[in-house]
């Protein structure tokens, strides 16, 4: 079985707090600690894509996103993303077959010590290696087809709608 490919592109669960300027800032990709601390032993590989909060994702990094995507030879692919545009995200590689492609993040940075990272992290990494075919976003210990979900802002959850 190929390895899974995992893509980071930014949002909260890469963000940290920069004493520079004062603020939260996206970080270096936290999937690799993540899955470390886990002792997660199936085989991956973790590529970074981009490093911005996903209200920063434009439509040109969305069709970059596809391409590594679609040209990646793994059939696996866990994308780490912002939660505010990963519904976004998800439409964008609908096209794609021949692949399961998750994409996940967390409402609160992984540095956080009360953050639902991990958590998120290794739901879609599971959720990755038993669906079928597809897209999918993997978040709040749900699975959601990406043309039936939503952010909550006020639950500050994902929901069907």
């Amino acid at each position: 079985m190929d390895p899974i490919k995992i893509f980071t592109t930014g949002g909260s669960i890469d963000k940290i707090y920069s004493t520079q300027s004062s603020q939260f800032v996206v970080g270096a990709p936290q999937a690799g600690a993540i899955l470390a601390d886990a002792n997660v032993t199936c085989a991956y590989e973790i590529e970074a894509l981009l490093a911005k909060d996903s209200l920063e994702i434009n439509d040109e990094d969305r069709e970059w996103i596809v391409a590594r995507v679609r040209g990646e030879p793994s059939t696996r692919i866990l994308i780490t993303h912002g939660t505010d545009t990963m519904v976004n995200t998800a439409l964008a590689l609908t096209d794609i077959s021949g692949k399961v492609i998750v994409l996940t993040g967390a409402m609160q940075p992984a540095a956080f010590k009360r953050s639902d990272a991990a958590f998120n992290l290794g739901f879609a990494l599971a959720a990755l290696q038993t669906l079928p075919e597809g897209v999918y976003i993997a978040i709040n210990g749900c699975i959601f087809d990406p043309l039936r979900a939503r952010k909550n802002l006020q639950l500050d959850r994902f929901e069907e709608i």
